[in-house]
């Protein structure tokens, strides 16, 4: 029992000695920076200050730009001819697939209203599919609504009904944020792998967390047309 006392006391001492060496590190590792900034001159100082300005003026050039492209609101766009030209001038775009008769795009308006304010980086747009055959026959969209998103000129992804959303009508912008950012369409802040429906009991726990892929890889011929 002696001897299994003094091991349990050097343990201690061992640890206790690795806590207080690792807190000294850390507190020269504070004091060698509170040292560096004091020992900053004004012209240091005076270059960092500028450097942020200038990141802060980028920034602000940046988002004019976007302004200037039509990003910022969510647009109704008249023609595929006028998806072309839209898709050419932005990297990020979501066109919203829509008719007028399916109660379900005004659900997806209201979300893409919201989230064209706060995105300011993607283009959000709407376009009739039934004004645009060709398009819609080009991208293989069947259901209504689908999403098309687009980087680079190119569609990369589809958003088709609410399938992904929760299968429910009642899905939150946050959830629409959440699958825009699993398709890295919009600069999305929170966790890609943890989906805002997960802690929404009332979808169980069918909704466990998406794979990217088998959203990208999705078939949509065998989906119905819903109105």
């Amino acid at each position: 029992k002696m001897a299994a006392d003094t091991s349990v006391e050097i343990l201690q001492k061992v640890l206790e000695n690795e806590i207080l060496q690792t807190t000294k590190v850390v507190e020269e590792h504070l004091d060698a920076e509170m040292q560096k900034l004091d020992q900053m001159d004004e012209d240091e100082l005076e270059r960092l200050k500028q450097r942020r300005l200038e990141a802060l003026k980028k920034a602000q050039q940046q988002k004019q730009e976007w302004l200037s492209k039509g990003h910022g609101e969510y647009r109704e766009i008249p023609s595929e001819r006028d998806f072309f030209q839209e898709v050419k001038e932005s990297k990020n775009v979501v066109c919203h697939f829509y008719r007028d008769t399916t109660f379900r795009c005004q659900i997806m308006d209201k979300h893409l209203t919201v989230l064209a304010k706060k995105h300011v980086e993607t283009k959000f747009l709407k376009l009739n599919a039934e004004k645009s055959p060709f398009l819609c026959e080009r991208l293989r969209i069947k259901v209504i609504p689908t999403l098309a998103l687009v980087k680079d000129g190119k569609t990369q992804d589809y958003v088709v009904g609410f399938t992904d959303l929760g299968n429910t009508d009642d899905f939150s912008t946050e959830t629409l944020e959440w699958r825009l950012g699993c398709a890295d369409v919009i600069n999305y802040s929170g966790n890609l792998m943890d989906p805002p429906f997960q802690s929404q009991k009332k979808f169980g726990t069918s909704f466990t967390k998406l794979d990217k892929k088998t959203i990208r890889g999705k078939k949509y011929d065998s989906d119905s047309d819903d109105d």
